[in-house]
């Protein structure tokens, strides 16, 4: 089986918002400040509504049956609609059990308004039992199915307000939790031209989300005691091998 850890990072959407509020003549950093006081006034914070956000980078974990890997889809350069369109090809074509914090809170409602925005076709991903009988019981869209795995909403209980936030939870097991960066913090570093350092952030969160999903496999009994260890060691073999600086600090910041 092919498992698919992922996690996405966001900007405004300063586009759509120049287009839907008349902010024609204005720069993308100024749109964007139009965008978060208009918010602010609704709810008394910055976060953007969901269609809002367009996505930046998008970082996952494959672990297939022999192999191990942790990238960012597409180049430094891809535009947004090359990496969401990057991110369904792989679902169309591999079937993976998709794993998120959060992702059908945050993640998979912002890459529908993506691939929305831009034409996309996901035909596996969408499947519900039409074509394929067996998505008829376990498919990606309903939330008690396990092709995907929402961690934050299963560990909860499927109760919000038993939610946690992942960096308290990777912490609290002994993982390095936030490395370098927040989300708060990606509009700031994506207008400095950092998408290397975003992506990187997104990378490492990803591994924090795949080692919380294997402590998950292992208290419900789909790991033994010395095949979750096998797998951490794994995850320790690979960021040793790829030796770039933000999988070796990941790897100083592991208990």
């Amino acid at each position: 089986m092919n498992v698919l850890v992922f996690d996405i990072e966001t900007v405004p959407d300063v586009a759509s918002g120049r287009r839907l509020h008349g902010l024609d003549g204005l720069d993308d950093h100024d749109v964007a400040n139009v965008m978060f006081h208009k918010r602010r006034q609704e709810t008394g914070n910055d976060f953007l509504r969901l269609h809002l956000q367009r996505i930046v980078a998008i970082s996952v974990v494959l672990r297939s049956r022999d192999d191990l890997k942790v990238w960012s889809l597409g180049e430094e350069g891809a535009d947004e609609k090359e990496i969401v369109q990057r991110f369904f090809d792989g679902l169309d074509r591999f079937t993976p059990t998709l794993v998120s914090w959060n992702g059908g809170g945050f993640d998979l409602p912002v890459l529908h308004y993506r691939a929305l925005l831009h034409g996309i076709q996901a035909p596996r991903y969408w499947e519900t039992g039409d074509e394929d009988q067996s998505f008829r019981w376990n498919n990606y869209l309903s939330r008690y199915h396990n092709r995907h795995t929402d961690l934050m909403d299963v560990l909860a209980g499927y109760q919000a307000r038993a939610n946690a936030p992942l960096d308290e939870i990777a912490t609290m097991l002994g993982f390095p939790g936030k490395m370098g960066m927040s989300g708060d913090k990606v509009w700031d570093a994506y207008q400095a031209g950092d998408i290397a350092g975003i992506r990187n952030y997104c990378e490492t969160d990803v591994l924090n989300t795949f080692l919380v999903y294997l402590r998950f496999e292992l208290m419900r009994g789909r790991l033994t005691a010395g095949e979750y260890d096998a797998e951490c060691q794994r995850v320790r073999d690979y960021l040793a091998k790829e030796n770039k600086p933000h999988f070796s600090e990941f790897l100083e910041n592991w208990k």
